[in-house]
């Protein structure tokens, strides 16, 4: 099943580097939580998968970005992923290279949630704030 669970979770990233939303709408389950801290524009909590499209199109809002995946692993009915994200701030120009980590849980073959981490301050000093 883990195995299985890291295949959908690279289906996700592909989905988005993609700018996919066929195949996410596949893989999120209806019911979908997502949550990244509120100290981001983005941030907060999402539910659904119509919280979760909020959640993507909000952060496509303010920064243009690369999820780099240099760690990806199996934890029960969670993936973990760690890397980097880089890209550009929207409202400035402002390029940005910063560590993150997201988790998502993954059951049946669906994403059930994602919570994204990321190192704040220096996305926020990015972000002009």
């Amino acid at each position: 099943m883990s195995e299985q669970n890291i295949d959908v979770i690279r289906r996700v990233y592909e989905a988005m580097k993609n700018r996919d939303a066929n195949v996410m709408q596949e893989l999120f389950a209806e019911d979908i939580h997502v949550s990244q801290t509120p100290l981001l524009p983005w941030g907060g909590e999402y539910e659904g998968r119509d919280g979760a499209f909020t959640f993507f199109l909000t952060l496509v809002e303010h920064i243009q970005s690369q999820v780099t995946v240099e760690n990806l692993f199996s934890a029960g009915d969670h993936v973990v992923q760690t890397g980097r994200t880089r890209g550009t701030v929207v409202a400035n120009g402002t390029t940005f290279d910063v560590p993150e980590a997201h988790v998502w849980e993954v059951r049946d073959g669906k994403v059930t949630a994602f919570h994204a981490y990321i190192d704040t301050p220096a996305m926020l000093e990015a972000l002009g704030r």
